[in-house]
Parts: C-alpha cells; sequence; structure tokens
C-alpha cells in the first residue's frame, strides 16, 4: 500500500490531501475539504494530466516564434512526445492571440492554440 500526499490546487485553502492506493485502486483519501479537491487528488493520483505551454517557430513574422498552450489539460506521460512534435512545427504568420495552430496532435484530445499573436513582415512589391 502508498500514501501519497499532495497539497490541493483546486481553490486557496491548499488542503494537504492523502491518498491511499493499493495496486491501481484508490482505498481512502483524507484532508479534503469539498469534493472538488478529492476528485482533483484521486485523478492527480492514478492519472495525471497537465496544461502544456511553449512556443512554436513563426515563419514570415516580425517575430520568430509565438507563445501556444494546450486548450486542455494531456496525460502527463504524453507530455514529452508532444514537445517535441511541437518542436519540429513552423507556422505561417500572420498569427492571432487564440487561434487554433493544431487540432489534435499526435491523436490527443486537445488543440494547440496561440496565446500570443505575431504580424506578417510586411513584403514590398516591384515597381
Amino acid at each position: 500500500m502508498t500514501v501519497y500526499k499532495l497539497t490541493c490546487v483546486i481553490c486557496p485553502l491548499s488542503c494537504s490531501v492523502e491518498v491511499e492506493v493499493e495496486g491501481n485502486r484508490v482505498k481512502d483519501v483524507r484532508g479534503f475539504s469539498c469534493t472538488r479537491g478529492k476528485e482533483w487528488a484521486v485523478e492527480e493520483v492514478l492519472s495525471p494530466k497537465r496544461v502544456v505551454m511553449t512556443v512554436i517557430q513563426v515563419r514570415g513574422g516580425k517575430e520568430p516564434v509565438v507563445s501556444v498552450k494546450t486548450d486542455s489539460p494531456i496525460p502527463k506521460e504524453r507530455i514529452r512526445e508532444l514537445m517535441s512534435y511541437l518542436a519540429t512545427l513552423e507556422v505561417e504568420a500572420p498569427i492571432s492571440i487564440g487561434q487554433v495552430v493544431v487540432e489534435h496532435p499526435l491523436g490527443l484530445k486537445t488543440k494547440i492554440v496561440a496565446t500570443g499573436s505575431v504580424e506578417a513582415v510586411e513584403t514590398r512589391g516591384h515597381a
């Protein structure tokens, strides 16, 4: 049996939650003040997820990169794979904040969304 000690991040109370696990089953959860905290602690132990934030290369932009994030948490064990994939991408300027850059990367149930904007470099035509 394993006991995980966590500090809940759901609300400002920051409860000290203990999750007792035997095999892959939760036997007991203690120290939470609300059901949301209990649910978070169980998920954090059995199937942790995270929102991922990074930058992607921009082609033809006034800036070389644009900041992006997943629009929903992904399984923690897939973060390294997602980061490697995103490091290979290059998007075309202009990019607007909130723009979906990639839908369902690597088959994940998330979208990659721009959290910043990058204007296109103005090109002057020949007269």
